[in-house]
């Protein structure tokens, strides 16, 4: 039987032992690792020189201004000259000035176009016409025509009309005529005004009616046609 024997010797702590100095610890935080998101990161791309951009045109009503004009082949004058505007606003104003003060004559409510009195129906022979001035005698002059097929008679002219009633004798021919009573001038006080009766040759009256201040050369107009 064969026996070990192990022996073991502590050494002096002051004896031939180095001792070992560690470096120190470095405390300084680590720099943190930044990984780019996807999101946004900048791509950057090469344009396709093959494929045609999409023009993306500004909406119409964002970028207006004033009102879109349509197309027309008329010309007009865009250029008006600010000069003529003043000029017209002054007249107008001077005008009003004057009426206002007896010096000119208003009128804005003359009437400027021919009356049509429309149509008489008869079998007389011939038809009495009866004018007056229905407002202020104020030397109202007509003149009465009777047209019958592109011929005019003249039945009167230069009447004055007065406060009592004149007659016209109206003569007639088969089919359709027309009777106009021209206003020659204005009256002193305002435009022509006149008031008339027909009557047929047995004294029925047919129409009545009148004209209120009318311009000078306006027309009353009638259709007669004898049955």
């Amino acid at each position: 039987m064969v026996c070990f024997t192990v022996s073991s010797y502590a050494q002096n702590d002051f004896g031939t032992t180095k001792f070992k100095i560690n470096a120190p610890l470095n405390t300084a935080p680590a720099p943190k690792k930044v990984t780019p998101s996807t999101a946004e990161a900048a791509v950057i791309k090469a344009p396709n020189i093959f494929k045609k951009p999409d023009a993306v045109l500004p909406s119409a009503s964002k970028y207006q201004i004033g009102e879109a004009k349509s197309f027309s082949m008329e010309q007009t004058n865009d250029f008006v000259n600010p000069g003529d505007r003043i000029r017209d606003k002054l007249n107008e104003s001077v005008s009003k000035s004057l009426i206002a003060n007896g010096l000119k004559e208003d009128d804005s409510y003359i009437r400027k176009t021919d009356v049509d009195f429309g149509v008489i129906r008869t079998k007389s022979d011939f038809l009495i016409l009866r004018v007056r001035d229905c407002g202020n005698v104020d030397g109202d002059l007509i003149q009465a025509d009777l047209i019958y097929d592109y011929q005019h008679t003249i039945l009167v002219n230069n009447l004055r009309l007065g406060y009592s009633y004149d007659d016209i004798r109206i003569n007639l021919n088969e089919g359709l005529s027309y009777l106009e009573v021209e206003a020659l001038n204005r009256g002193q006080y305002g435009g022509n005004t006149g008031e008339f009766r027909i009557y047929d040759k047995d004294g029925k009256l047919l129409a009545t009616d009148f004209w209120d201040n009318i311009d000078k050369g306006v027309k009353s107009k009638f259709k007669i046609i004898k049955e």
